[in-house]
């Protein structure tokens, strides 16, 4: 028999009480810094690392909330898509996989269209969920994005798509290629109506949704440090033979070369999205145009 196992240790448990469970989901490491922030400090702080800045990605539902006024929304409902066109099976079926994915983010697809006001100003928002299968833009998110382009059109409300993706489903092969010109298409839609249609950039946005309606935007907002570009930096290397410049692909390396108009922190972000929108659709002067009276020679 082990005394100091069997005797010793109950005893001094004894002693000092039962040691209470502490839940393991009340700090969060950043990924940059390295450093522990309590998560009621990292919710306040819309999930930015208070330490370096660093942007935490946040789901699709906290993104509307954030944006819309006193956080309320209206929800679309968005037409039912084929949920397994294919048959597609790898290591598993793509049906279990859309159901994991369902379960475990209680949506029912990559993409959330919500209709609303910011600053007053009527808009539709769309945006992605990267936990969801990585966000990646099948059919149910062209479906859905078509439905937030004609909602904007007929609501006449700008239409803002917040993009966080790794690209087109590749479960859904053709058909997932096929949503890049479909949501071009969608896009023109909106111009042609002569309302604004304001891309925000997240981390990541890439593959087929950076070469396609993401990169289509009137306005290009990018978040701080966010991820941006097509292929992968990896992949770039290997094809050139070549090192890749420090911070390439990053918002701020994009917004230096010409690709995006502005790089904003998420705390800033909604204030400058009121603002944008209310320059694009207020176009007349503030005050009555007064004549100029030229006097005759």
């Amino acid at each position: 028999m082990n005394w100091l196992k069997n005797i010793v240790r109950p005893k001094l448990k004894q002693l000092v009480g039962a040691q209470k469970e502490i839940p393991d989901n009340l700090w969060n490491k950043c990924p940059s810094c390295e450093e522990m922030i309590f998560h009621r400090d990292l919710e306040k702080n819309l999930r930015v690392c208070s330490h370096c800045g660093y942007h935490l990605r946040i789901g699709s539902a906290e993104r509307l909330r954030m944006l819309f006024d006193n956080g309320e929304f209206q929800s679309i409902d968005l037409p039912e898509a084929s949920a397994d066109p294919l048959k597609f099976r790898d290591r598993r079926k793509y049906t279990d996989r859309l159901k994991e994915a369902q379960t475990k983010t209680g949506l029912k697809d990559a993409l959330t269209v919500a209709y609303g006001t910011m600053g007053g100003l009527n808009v539709v928002i769309a945006a992605l969920d990267f936990s969801f299968m990585g966000g990646s833009m099948g059919v149910g998110v062209g479906e859905g994005l078509i439905t937030a382009a004609r909602l904007a059109v007929v609501q006449n409300a700008s239409l803002i798509v917040v993009p966080s993706s790794g690209g087109a489903r590749m479960q859904e092969g053709i058909l997932s290629l096929m949503q890049m010109a479909r949501t071009t298409i969608a896009v023109e839609e909106v111009k042609e109506a002569g309302l604004p249609y304001i891309v925000v950039l997240t981390d990541p946005t890439t593959g087929g949704v950076s070469a396609s309606f993401a990169m289509l935007g009137d306005i290009a907002v990018a978040e701080t440090g966010a991820v941006i570009g097509f292929a992968g930096a990896r992949v770039i290397e290997q094809t050139i033979r070549e090192k890749l410049p420090d911070g390439f692909q990053r918002a701020e390396y994009l917004l230096d070369h010409g690709m995006i108009d502005m790089v904003v922190r998420r705390q800033d972000l909604r204030d400058t999205l009121i603002r944008v929108i209310g320059l694009l659709i207020n176009t007349s002067p503030k005050g009555d145009v007064l004549a100029l009276e030229i006097p005759a020679e």
